[in-house]
């Protein structure tokens, strides 16, 4: 994964909630990790009021495009706590550990891209209904993805 660390840190702030350090952060965002430059570009001349109401239409409306990936009924385990304290981070409480921007962040933390490959194919779920229903959001997960290897098709 060498390399990804910035992108995956900048999508975790990519799919959170659109406040003001979100927008405050948009010029750094855009040059740190050209593959967000279409979503950052999006959300640099959407209103703030616009975006953050897209947000919640999008990801806290219901299921359908849930950010968590425990809502994917995958095997793969979500991470842990622990996981996140021993590598510097903590939990708030306000978000549960399989929230994606959370795994987003370890995995830029660590290095290791293991717990996203694990979830492949929930991500691709996402991907898929972001993209249809036409949300500049499903470039953040198509940068995401395009870093994997394919998903395990099984045989």
């Amino acid at each position: 994964m060498p390399g990804f660390e910035v992108l995956y840190q900048a999508a975790a702030l990519c799919l959170m909630y659109p406040d003001d350090d979100f927008r405050a952060r948009l010029p750094l965002l855009r040059e740190a990790a050209p593959q967000l430059r279409e979503f950052a570009d999006h959300a640099a001349v959407t209103p703030p009021m616009e975006l953050a109401a897209h947000y919640v239409e999008v990801f806290e409306a219901g299921q359908e495009h849930s950010l968590y990936l425990s809502a994917w009924r995958e095997a793969a385990p979500a991470p842990s706590e622990e996981l996140y304290r021993a590598h510097g981070l903590e939990t708030t409480g306000e978000e549960p550990p399989d929230f994606l921007p959370a795994v987003l962040e370890l995995t830029a933390r660590t290095g290791s891209d293991g717990l996203l490959t694990e979830h492949r194919d929930g991500l691709d779920r996402l991907r898929s209904r972001l993209t249809a229903f036409g949300t500049p959001y499903a470039t953040v997960l198509d940068a995401v993805c395009a870093t994997l290897p394919p998903a395990h098709t099984g045989s």
